[in-house]
């Protein structure tokens, strides 16, 4: 599904969140959206799922207009920072529950579950609660629930922000795997710019609710926002060390 964000402004009080954003994504993309923060970027991401309303512009999904759909009607599955797994049940029973509650055939359901739990590496943790998994494999029940009901659209906002460094990595290659796997339209907030660089094939830069810079990973290191980047920014700072990895990859 492709997402069109039109002319796109939302306030909070006297707070202006986005300020006229214009962006577009293509089908099948994986896009990280960057920024300092209140730059816009989470906001951005309720908007589209429609959490939030927006005071104007306009959200095209495939070319629908899909600014005053609700929730369900948009097909978008939704990932927060803290997993918001069901603590009363086990990993099958969470990522079933999407399904569950659409009434889907029991049948399909189990189908579906056990394609998930292979797919996210954890089929001997079916009976397992939230609290007996780590941080790393409550957040990837938390995807599998997402995909269990076939979104066209994935968001994921900070999902790996609250886990440990070494965790973090395993898990942004799991997620750029996974994505390859499983090619749904994919947006994503990070701070990490590091994980933005290995894990988008697309980077949009936010600042004080507007967009600053869209391009491809190396083309945003090659080519920053003169004045955001480097002087107002840690995204600038952070890519160095990134780009004399690749670089060092080569030799």
């Amino acid at each position: 599904m492709s997402i069109l964000i039109e002319n796109l402004s939302k306030n909070f009080g006297t707070f202006k969140a986005l300020d006229h954003v214009n962006l577009e994504i293509k089908t099948g993309s994986l896009v990280a959206l960057v920024g300092p923060s209140g730059s816009g970027k989470s906001t951005l991401l309720r908007v589209i799922a429609g959490l939030d309303i927006p005071n104007s512009g306009r959200i095209w999904l495939s070319g629908k207009n899909a600014t005053s759909l609700s929730i369900q009607e948009r097909e978008i599955g939704f990932v927060f920072q803290n997993y918001a797994l069901f603590k009363h049940m086990t990993v099958y029973e969470n990522i079933a529950f999407g399904l569950d509650i659409r009434n889907i055939d029991s049948f399909i359901i189990s189908n579906r579950v056990k394609q998930l739990l292979q797919l996210i590496q954890l089929e001997k943790f079916s009976d397992r609660y939230p609290n007996q998994l780590s941080g790393g494999q409550r957040q990837r029940v938390a995807l599998a629930r997402a995909l269990a009901i076939e979104p066209k659209v994935l968001l994921l906002d900070e999902p790996f922000g609250a886990l440990d460094v070494k965790v973090r990595k395993d898990l942004r290659n799991w997620l750029r795997n996974l994505h390859e796997q499983v090619p749904v339209t994919t947006v994503f907030v990070t701070h990490d710019h590091q994980e933005a660089m290995e894990v988008a094939n697309e980077i949009v830069v936010f600042q004080k609710g507007c967009v600053e810079q869209i391009g491809k990973p190396q083309d945003v290191y090659d080519n920053p926002k003169k004045g955001f980047s480097i002087t107002n920014s840690s995204i600038y700072m952070n890519f160095p060390l990134l780009h004399l990895e690749q670089s060092s990859t080569n030799l």
